[in-house]
């Protein structure tokens, strides 16, 4: 199974980004799938998530300015991510909790980090 991410980049204040991670590989089903963020000297925090039902939830700051989405046909997580601030700046990290084709039981996999950079 493999995570891959992507949309990272430099923005100004007040910009869009929007990051998106494909899961693929022997996949069962995806229970949910998440995006964390870790600033430098910072410990990793969760920023949003989403069940396979569709069911959300967002860290305090980023609700109102960022929502996730997902296409469970093809195992994509997206980020849409609004009125960037320079708080914002971190790496990026996508997750999943799946079940791989043969499991009894979920795991969570992980993504390589995509940077997102606030900056004027």
């Amino acid at each position: 199974v493999q995570l891959q991410a992507s949309g990272g980049g430099l923005v100004q204040p007040g910009g869009s980004l929007r990051l998106s991670c494909a899961a693929s590989g022997s996949i069962l089903s995806i229970v949910a799938m998440h995006w964390y963020r870790q600033a430098p000297g910072k410990e990793r925090e969760l920023v949003a998530g989403i069940t396979r039902g569709g069911s959300t939830n967002y860290l305090d700051s980023v609700k109102g300015r960022f929502t996730i989405s997902r296409d469970n046909a093809k195992n994509t997580v997206h980020l849409q991510m609004n009125s960037l601030k320079p708080e914002d700046t971190a790496a990026y990290y996508c997750n999943a909790n799946l079940i791989r084709v043969g499991a009894y039981t979920s795991n969570n996999y992980w993504g390589q980090g995509t940077l997102v950079t606030v900056s004027s």
